[in-house]
């Protein structure tokens, strides 16, 4: 008799497991079709912050797996929106640096040959004082 209720333990241990595993794939296929219907770049790191499952399931559980590689292969070369805006107002940073750049080169430009005329009218009023002297 221990024996068939040690088993029925076994066996629904077996079927609850089974049940949670199966959630978890739900979830994380529901996920990743979220993200891509959304325009998001699939990721683990994305993956695990918003399903709150952990590495290791995504990369040992072969049915995801299987989805996230397959997923990952058609967003391949995908831009993800966050980065693109990020690039464009690094673009935009860089071109106001650049030209801040030039306008500092012409002004030190100037400011070299001002310098060079004062210089050269110091040695001229000094020549004229030791004539003085």
């Amino acid at each position: 008799m221990d024996g068939v209720r040690n088993m029925s333990k076994y066996d629904a241990m077996i079927a609850l497991n089974k049940k949670v595993s199966e959630e978890k794939i739900n979830k994380a296929n529901k996920q990743i079709w979220k993200m891509i219907d959304e325009g998001e770049k699939v990721t683990i790191p994305k993956l695990m912050a918003k399903t709150g499952l952990s590495r290791g399931f995504f990369k040992k559980n072969p049915v995801v797996r299987k989805e996230f590689a397959r997923v990952v292969r058609q967003q391949a070369g995908m831009v993800d929106p966050n980065r693109y805006i990020g690039d464009l107002v690094l673009k935009s940073r860089i071109e106001v640096l650049e030209q801040q750049v030039r306008e500092l080169r012409k002004e030190n430009e100037s400011l070299k040959k001002e310098k060079n005329k004062l210089e050269k009218a110091l040695d001229r009023k000094e020549v004229n004082i030791i004539k003085n002297l």
